[in-house]
């Protein structure tokens, strides 16, 4: 019998992937990279999308 997966809302613009860590290409003094964290400002970091509302249409 086949599964059918639940209907989530995730963020189109980071596709899920609310945070990102990038490098700075310089690095600390232990060896390690300088990275810089940074969120997804259209979800604020939560990867999910807000419930959108039906539009109902009158004739």
């Amino acid at each position: 019998m086949p599964q059918r997966a639940q209907n989530t809302r995730i963020c189109r613009d980071c596709d899920g992937f609310a945070t990102a860590a990038i490098t700075t290409g310089t690095r600390h003094t232990d060896g390690t990279r300088a990275t810089l964290t940074v969120t997804c400002p259209t979800c604020q970091g939560t990867g999910t999308a807000r419930a959108s509302r039906k539009q109902e249409v009158t004739v």
